[in-house]
Parts: C-alpha cells; sequence; structure tokens
C-alpha cells in the first residue's frame, strides 16, 4: 500500500474548493439554500477522528513495544486505510467548505445573517482536523527502517521492492 501524497490532497482541497465555490454561486442565484453540512456533522466528523486517533495509537504503541502481545494484521490494515479514509474525507470536506466561505466572503456586506458564514467555517476546521488526525495516523501505522530484517535500502523478496519505503506496521506477508 502506497502512503499518501499530501500534494494529492491538496490538489484535491483545490478543486473541491472550485466546485464549491460554483455550488454555492448557483444556490445563491437561485434562492437555494446554501449547501452546508448541519451543525450535527461535526458530532460524526469528531468520533471518525478520536476513533481513527485511538486505533493509530494502538499500533504506535505496539510499534514502539510498549505492548507484550501480539498485533492483529487485520486491525493494522484497518487502521491504516480507516486513516487514509479520513484524511481524504477530511480533505474534500474542507475544501468543499473553503470553497463556500469563499463565496460567504463576497456576500459578507449584503447579509444581515452570517451563520452560513460560521458554520461552513466551523465545518472545514473539522475537515481539516480529520485530515490531520489521518495524516498522523498513517504515520504511526509506518514501520522502522530498522525494524525490518534485513535492515534500510535492502531488496525485499517480493517483486524486487526495496524494504524501508512504504512498508506498514501490519507485517502481512
Amino acid at each position: 500500500m502506497k502512503a499518501m501524497r499530501p500534494i494529492l490532497l491538496a490538489i484535491i482541497t483545490v478543486i473541491l474548493a472550485i466546485v464549491g465555490w460554483l455550488a454555492s454561486v448557483l444556490t445563491t442565484r437561485y434562492s437555494m439554500a446554501t449547501p452546508v453540512l448541519p451543525p450535527s456533522a461535526l458530532v460524526t466528523m469528531g468520533v471518525i477522528a478520536a476513533l481513527t486517533l485511538i486505533m493509530g495509537i494502538r499500533v504506535l504503541r505496539w510499534r514502539n513495544g510498549k505492548k507484550k502481545t501480539m498485533l492483529n494484521p487485520i486491525l493494522a490494515a484497518r487502521t491504516l486505510l480507516l486513516a487514509q479514509a479520513c484524511a481524504y474525507a477530511g480533505t474534500v470536506l474542507l475544501g468543499w467548505h473553503v470553497g463556500i466561505v469563499l463565496e460567504q466572503l463576497r456576500l459578507w456586506n449584503l447579509r444581515s445573517d452570517q451563520g452560513i458564514f460560521w458554520l461552513a467555517l466551523i465545518m472545514g476546521g473539522g475537515g481539516l482536523v480529520m485530515t490531520i488526525v489521518g495524516l498522523v495516523v498513517e504515520r504511526f501505522c509506518r514501520i522502522p527502517p530498522e525494524d525490518l530484517e534485513g535492515g534500510p535500502g535492502v531488496t525485499g523478496t517480493r517483486h524486487g521492492e526495496a524494504k524501508g519505503e512504504g512498508e506498514y506496521a501490519y507485517r502481512g506477508d
């Protein structure tokens, strides 16, 4: 499994910001409701980020040798996938709400109620937290190069890949 690239996450954020801005422009033009998640979505975002962080800390503790029992490789793989999904979902939410915030800034003086602006800003912050948690937990799942058989830079037995780069804690061979 390959590590996430922050540049790809930044590109996704910019594309979704443009799409969110266009959606906000169109909904404003046609007197429709602004497409912002409701405040209850913050609870869901917080639960997902907390669960991802808790599972990541379990993998980190095992990786650092603080646990005596063997880590279930399926749990480690699921933690990695959850971290990556959390980062991608946070990136999408961040980009979408940044686009809405940019459109609401343009209309700041024309609106009497700025509640949508603040809600979109908070949702964008929640997306940023999810992205950061996902990236951090993905780092937790990496195996340090000195823990691999043969040390860093040694060619692996499968498909000739170099070990030490892109290896994760689930050690599934």
